[in-house]
């Protein structure tokens, strides 16, 4: 059992305590899902994360804000017991992190949708030219009529073929650079998109290239404010930076767990394998760098809570 003294620390009040202590229950009892089929795997976990309530904090009720510390908990938890589950519960978060923050009512209700685990969503930033340096994003989209017409490409899409709905990032050209940005809110289903390739990774999830040939969308696809898109997709990504350390951080209490396990039972020349000072020494090291890693991943979420 991974060291839950932590949760003792100031950064939390009771409601994480407790939330902590019944995800994990959860967790214990359905975790992990059969990864045979990854894209039959992550809809299940969509549909059991949204039916045990814990994706109605992947986002914010109308004049609620995102709880930080509850993500970095949800996603802690998720990931020492379930890698797939973690990524099942972030991209609802994060694929839908700009309609919880600048959506209009009517945008809303697709988040209600995802918060209940009843449709996927995904993020679409990253293009074939454009990693990090979202300022050299080049898909575009251009007036048309009532609407906009949006043609390029985007690339390491997470959930990208198994999505119910995008948040698709397009040039606007209001200024130069990152201010001639802006977000769209695509479904599925919209004609002119089409899946090019889904990529394979080490850790396997649905990801994927996509090709967006003159998709219109109407005006109220449009989140927030023309030209916006850059600021917005900023926004999301800082609340859910500390996330991602909290789901690595999962990860690195499992394998703490995993090797107590295996040095308490594995016997060399009749002793444990625990008995060894060597040893004791790589497991005291691997305890303080988790209880740093936790310091500083629940110190970000405390700080970002805090304003």
């Amino acid at each position: 059992m991974s060291d839950r003294t932590f949760l003792d620390w100031p950064f939390f009040e009771p409601r994480h305590r407790d939330l902590a202590a019944r995800l994990d229950a959860w967790c214990a009892a359905h975790l992990p899902v059969d990864h045979g089929d990854v894209d039959a795997a992550c809809r299940r976990l969509v549909t059991m994360l949204g039916e045990g309530g814990w994706l109605s904090h992947s986002g914010a009720a109308a004049g609620e804000r995102l709880d930080v510390r509850a993500l970095c908990l949800i996603r802690e938890t998720l990931a020492r017991h379930d890698g797939l589950a973690d990524f099942a519960f972030a991209m609802q978060g994060l694929g839908m992190g700009a309609v919880s923050l600048y959506g209009s009512e009517d945008q809303r209700d697709w988040l209600a949708r995802t918060r209940a685990g009843t449709a996927i969503s995904a993020f679409a930033l990253t293009e074939p030219g454009s990693g990090s340096d979202v300022a050299a994003l080049a898909t575009t989209a251009v007036r048309d009529g009532q609407g906009w017409r949006l043609n390029g490409e985007k690339t390491y899409i997470s959930n990208g073929g198994i999505a119910d709905l995008y948040v698709i990032f397009a040039r606007t050209d209001e200024a130069p650079g990152a201010r001639g940005l802006s977000a769209f809110l695509m479904p599925a289903g919209v004609a002119g998109l089409e899946v090019v390739e889904r990529i394979e990774v080490m850790a396997p999830h649905p990801l994927a290239h996509l090709k967006l040939t003159d998709v219109v969308l109407p005006e109220a696809a449009l989140i927030g404010e023309p030209g916006a898109g850059f600021r917005i997709a900023m926004s999301v990504l800082d609340h859910f930076r500390p996330t991602v350390g909290a789901a690595a951080l999962g990860f690195a209490r499992r394998a703490l767990d995993e090797a107590l396990a295996r040095v308490k039972s594995r016997r060399v020349q009749g002793a444990a394998l625990a008995e060894l000072q060597l040893v004791q020494g790589h497991l005291a090291d691997m305890a303080v760098d988790i209880d740093a890693a936790a310091l500083l991943v629940y110190r970000a979420a405390w700080a970002k809570d805090s304003g």
